[in-house]
């Protein structure tokens, strides 16, 4: 089969690596210079930096394989850390290492931060979404699912959560995808929320090895190259002006919603009308600086987070205010961004924990990083018409816009493109006489 994937962000490169260990001859086609997606390094200002401060955790088990199949190994490039939300004082909620469902129910007992009746609420809580299998009414937000907790049980652990997960806030995020967020992070697999903190620049983890491994397995690669039009043709699909037996639309929301417009109305308006959530992430520089551990929760805005590199063990003093479901600041430019993040770090953090003036490195902003995960969200099927799949995190599916939801769907695009074309050239079969 001859196969086009337009798009080499990581659903891209997922669905490429399937594709070809299906026996299949792929060509990719990525309109940047450089695979990644909304997931890779870039160059500012003579340094490099991650366009955004990206986390995997324990539970992306098909992120983590693609990584070992493409020659990246996990154990060298990411550091893996019990889940914690801890303030930047080192006081709040933190698991044990191997985190589980046991551990987040013993992290919650001794956080003697909240009151006793708000750690006995959030037990029960907990055990009735377990009981429930982890399911809940479909139009229910993470405020409407979790309103009869305490209010700082909402604060520092639900809320957070829902951020970090979602890019959407707990008054309009989907409680059934939150939902399925805690399941396979904290009851699936032992260590499933641990977090796993990149040891390396993004490119290292999947793009650049990803790229290497396409190529010496006769992938065509074609950086700087934007599909203009793809129409349907005999038995198969117009790239432009080559023919395709199969095309996976691995490419944003928007850009797949114009190359479906003729061939597939009604599929391109449903990835129109998705409305997206801006990821703004601020690095400041301090020498000499240390915060209380790797991440830390930071309560009131507008970073919901912040990464020290050096703890990280990235080798430089730097660090990563992260501000998510950013949309409410996209009126600040920014200058008044990064000084809306130094006033929160002078002022939120203890005395001492910065010996040396903060500076400011970098402002990055993502303003389509994820589709808002709502309850009304309708997002658009795999399939687009035969022969014709679409990938991205953005695809239906039962995860939000993470990068573990976007390699998922780039796999599950090539085996619906080779299950496709196996049934299209199956021998006929004979009676017998």
């Amino acid at each position: 089969m001859r196969i086009a994937i337009i798009g080499g962000g990581w659903a891209g490169l997922a669905a490429a690596v399937r594709a070809l260990d299906r026996g299949h001859l792929v060509t990719l086609l990525e309109m940047a210079p450089s695979l990644g997606g909304r997931a890779r390094t870039v160059q500012q200002h003579g340094q490099h930096f991650d366009n955004g401060q990206h986390i995997l955790i324990g539970a992306y088990t098909q992120t983590l394989a693609l990584m070992r199949q493409v020659g990246a190994d996990p154990a060298r490039l990411l550091r893996r850390l019990p889940l914690s939300l801890t303030r930047p004082d080192g006081t709040g909620l933190a698991l044990t290492c191997r985190s589980s469902a046991a551990s987040f129910a013993w992290a919650v007992l001794r956080h003697s931060h909240w009151h006793w009746r708000s750690r006995l609420a959030m037990l029960k809580a907990s055990a009735g979404w377990a009981a429930r299998g982890f399911e809940c009414p479909a139009d229910w937000t993470v405020e409407v699912l979790t309103k009869a907790l305490p209010l700082e049980v909402r604060q520092e652990l639900v809320e957070p959560l829902c951020v970090a997960a979602l890019n959407t806030p707990a008054q309009t995020a989907s409680a059934r995808v939150f939902l399925r967020v805690l399941k396979d992070a904290l009851m699936q697999q032992v260590g499933g929320a641990d977090l796993l903190l990149p040891l390396r620049p993004l490119d290292d983890l999947l793009p650049e090895p990803g790229l290497s491994w396409l190529r010496t397995h006769g992938a065509d690669i074609r950086l700087r190259c934007r599909a203009r039009d793809v129409a349907p043709h005999r038995s198969g699909w117009m790239v432009d002006t080559e023919a395709f037996d199969q095309v996976i639309l691995a490419c944003p929301a928007q850009e797949a919603a114009r190359l479906t417009r003729a061939c597939n109305p009604a599929w391109s308006a449903a990835a129109a009308q998705l409305t997206h959530s801006a990821i703004t992430t601020v690095y400041l520089t301090c020498a000499g600086a240390r915060l209380a551990r790797p991440m830390v929760f930071l309560p009131e805005g507008p970073a919901q987070f912040a990464f020290d590199h050096r703890a990280m063990g990235l080798g430089q003093d730097r660090f990563a205010f992260v501000i998510s479901a950013a949309d409410d600041m996209q009126h600040l430019n920014r200058n008044q961004l990064a000084q809306s993040v130094l006033d929160q770090a002078l002022h939120q953090f203890p005395a001492g924990t910065w010996p040396a003036p903060l500076q400011v490195s970098g402002v990055f902003t993502e303003r389509r990083a994820t589709f808002r995960c709502e309850p009304t969200a309708q997002r658009p099927a795999a399939a687009v018409a035969p022969g014709l799949w679409a990938a991205g995190d953005y695809v239906e599916g039962p995860y939000p816009s993470t990068l573990e939801g976007a390699v998922r769907s780039g796999q599950e695009a090539a085996d619906l493109a080779h299950q496709a074309f196996a049934m299209q050239n199956r021998a006929p079969r004979r009676d017998s006489p």
